[in-house]
């Protein structure tokens, strides 16, 4: 499978905001997907659960939970 979001930006020196490290617990590395959602991978059970419990909206994405699988274009509310 893909390289993971999360990682993919932090490699690119972007910020992801996060208080677990990437362990899929706070919800807070959400990010918002210009162009190419079909080029992630779909929701697992704990993004989910995740974008449930914080009212997180269908465009954003749990970026430690979400695979690239081709080309994106992101965004954040906190670049």
């Amino acid at each position: 499978m893909g390289a993971n979001l999360m990682k993919s930006l932090l490699d690119k020196g972007l910020p992801v905001a996060s208080s677990c490290d990437g362990d899929g617990v706070c919800g807070k590395c959400k990010i918002v997907i210009i162009k190419g959602p079909e080029n992630l991978s779909r929701e697992n059970e704990t993004e989910v659960f995740l974008k449930e419990k914080n009212q997180i909206p269908a465009e954003m994405r749990i970026s430690c939970q979400t695979q690239v699988l081709g080309d994106v274009t992101v965004d954040a509310t906190y670049w």
